[in-house]
């Protein structure tokens, strides 16, 4: 399986300008959308995404955060990416509040998929160009035309 982002991340899966209060109320918003497009329970989803939080935080820095879990509900990877009207505290990595997030979800037989998928995003939300154009959009499609046109070799 190629691990670009279009193949991980559908289209109406990018939301732009969302306002959360909070990393739990951003880590809820977030399991109730994956829940409402997976039909996995969101408290389930929640609950994933808070264990692996335990494990230590998913804010790897520059404003960045890749949320992600394993679930034997899931029969295919599944990502959200968001976009915040202003930076949550996350408890980041360089201690600095967070306002790009990818959400990752994987069925719990692809250890090593879920592994190679989060390094894929990690190397494309390394771009700092990037990620600051993002910070400057609004609109979902041209985040995803964005997040997509990254050619591998570019992303490394």
């Amino acid at each position: 399986m190629a691990f670009e982002i279009e193949n991980l991340l559908d289209i109406e899966m990018v939301l732009a300008d969302e306002n959360p209060s909070s990393k739990k109320q951003l880590l809820q918003d977030l399991a109730e959308k994956a829940a409402q497009k997976t039909g996995v329970d969101k408290r389930k989803i929640f609950d994933v995404l808070l264990q692996r939080e335990r494990l230590g935080s998913t804010g790897v820095g520059e404003g960045i955060a890749i949320p992600h879990g394993c679930l034997s509900e899931l029969d295919d990877m599944f990502a959200i990416f968001t976009r915040l009207r202003k930076p949550v505290e996350y408890e980041a990595l360089d201690n600095q509040p967070v306002d790009i997030i990818f959400l990752l979800l994987a069925p719990e037989i692809d250890g090593a998929d879920h592994l190679k998928a989060l390094s894929r995003v990690a190397r494309v939300l390394r771009n700092e160009k990037l990620v600051n154009n993002i910070r400057n959009l609004t609109d979902p499609d041209a985040i995803y035309a964005l997040l997509t046109q990254v050619p591998a070799q570019d992303a490394a």
